[in-house]
């Protein structure tokens, strides 16, 4: 496992036919269609692969079905294991389309609308599909061959791949899907040509497919060529190999929230004096910058420092950046305070700054010297996904969707404890009297973040209200509660 201890994301993504149409599990009586025009819940595969041959994968549904497929072709999407018409073996085509073709009957699989079947000998178009991820399409780029991570190396002006722990706002790539194929997105929005260098505008050179071997990803470049890192900084750019060997093989790993805390004395919590924390610093360098990992289970969080240690209680209420494995010390409960946080330790004391900065868990409630400024770095472009699909610039009004299978990417600033949310064209999100999120503010409106659960935020207007999706895939500012209608992915 690599330094960050991240495992690589399970692949999800849609499947597209020939006639533009997605491949859908219904919900009832484990249907199988190919009529939805976007990606949507429904829509939604993960790829699994089989333990003993990698070469063999298994598709399952939104409802943990598989699909399967019969001697005579007939598809079906039941079955609730891996039973061996359920194995399928990945045709990839030179164009990034794949065929599926049933391990046990040797058969094609495809068609379209309600016509789906597993029948076919060879393959024909209507026997293909295009591929779109349904990632979050914010990642860290994991690099197989060298163990190392992509980031933006602005000074060189070319993505480098050799980051021991993804660090910093520089190593979060974006995943831009045009017209079945893919663009790689730099923190300060520029693109990745083939030729390793980054331009201001996608086009022919930065447009990728994306094949799969062995579970790992490949990016094929239009010249039929693939990424990999090249030379001592592992320059991402177009090499000379026209198949993927290891040198040209990624894995998405999951980008987590790092951040920045302030105390009530105005410095910012920091290592820079050894392993014992202190709120003593005026700058924000990668000693006051720290990874917060929620644990799915419990939803106590972990703290992590540029070096790869976790904060861990230790004796008297001390605060250390010095463990090295997970326990229960090493959890801190996060209590959301409006513009504010307060960290609850393994001892059931809030953590106290105290008059020369340093950290101790020793407070029964909450004051002033308990209370921290929390600010996240790495998310400058935001991107969010909810229960029904991404927020989205409505079409014809200045509302926002919640229920789009494409994005808009917003702009998220920093403002003493709370964000402002911009849109493309420089205007800003805001709730008006009837509780509508609007995007054409012309004053920035102030929002708070809560990392709420692992990979999902909650987003709370001046109103104390949660923003949520409703019914008609709006955006409202009018959330009670944390419903799952109130969570994004970022």
């Amino acid at each position: 496992m690599p330094a960050n201890g991240n495992r690589p994301l399970k692949l999800q993504f849609g499947l597209i036919n020939h006639d533009s149409r997605y491949l859908t599990a219904e919900s009832f009586g484990f249907k199988v269609n190919a009529s939805a025009p976007s990606l949507k819940k429904k829509q939604i595969w993960t790829l699994e692969q089989d333990s003993q041959d990698t070469q063999v994968v298994f598709m399952r549904s939104h409802l943990g079905r598989y699909l399967a497929s019969d001697k005579d072709g007939k598809v079906t999407c039941e079955a609730d294991g891996h039973n061996s018409d359920c194995r399928f073996l990945i045709v990839a085509q030179s164009d990034g389309r794949w065929a599926l073709q049933s391990e046990q009957h040797l058969r094609f699989f495809g068609g379209s609308r309600d016509y789906l079947s597993c029948f076919a000998q060879i393959i024909t178009d209507a026997e293909l599909w295009a591929v779109h991820l349904a990632l979050h399409p914010q990642a860290n780029l994991l690099s197989v061959a060298r163990k190392r991570y992509a980031h933006l190396s602005a000074d060189d002006g070319e993505i480098a791949v050799d980051m021991n722990i993804p660090w910093g706002v520089a190593a979060l790539l974006t995943l831009v899907y045009l017209d079945g194929k893919y663009c790689l997105k730099t923190c300060d929005s520029r693109f990745l040509s083939n030729d390793g260098k980054l331009l201001t505008q996608s086009g022919r050179a930065t447009a990728y497919t994306l094949e799969l071997k062995c579970g790992k990803l490949a990016f094929k470049d239009c010249e039929g060529k693939y990424l990999s890192p090249m030379g001592p900084t592992g320059t991402l750019r177009s090499g000379r190999c026209s198949k993927p060997g290891k040198d040209e093989l990624f894995d998405l790993e999951e980008s987590h929230p790092q951040v920045v805390l302030m105390a009530a004395n105005g410095r910012y919590v920091s290592l820079r004096q050894g392993v014992s924390l202190a709120a003593n610093q005026e700058d924000e360098t990668d000693m006051e910058t720290f990874q917060m990992e929620i644990d799915k289970e419990t939803r106590k969080c972990t703290f992590r420092s540029s070096q790869g240690n976790y904060w861990a209680l230790v004796a008297h209420g001390g605060i250390q950046s010095s463990a090295t494995e997970l326990s229960a010390n090493t959890m801190f409960a996060v209590e959301w305070l409006d513009h504010k946080v307060a960290l609850k330790a393994n001892n059931g004391k809030y953590i106290c700054i105290k008059k020369n900065g340093q950290l101790l868990a020793v407070s029964d409630s909450i004051g002033e010297d308990e209370q921290l400024t929390l600010k996240l770095i790495n998310r400058p472009m935001l991107i969010l996904r909810g229960e029904n699909g991404f927020i989205c610039h409505h079409k014809n009004s200045n509302a926002l969707d919640a229920s789009r299978s494409v994005y808009d990417i917003f702009t998220l600033q920093f403002s003493n404890g709370a964000y402002n949310i911009k849109g493309v064209d420089g205007r800003f999100w805001y709730v008006n009297s009837t509780g509508l999120v609007c995007s054409d503010g012309e004053a920035p409106e102030d929002f708070s973040l809560e990392l709420l659960e692992h990979g999902r935020l909650a987003i709370r207007c001046k109103n104390g209200k949660y923003l949520r999706g409703d019914q008609g895939g709006t955006l409202k500012g009018d959330g009670h509660s944390l419903s799952s209608s109130a969570l994004w992915e970022y």
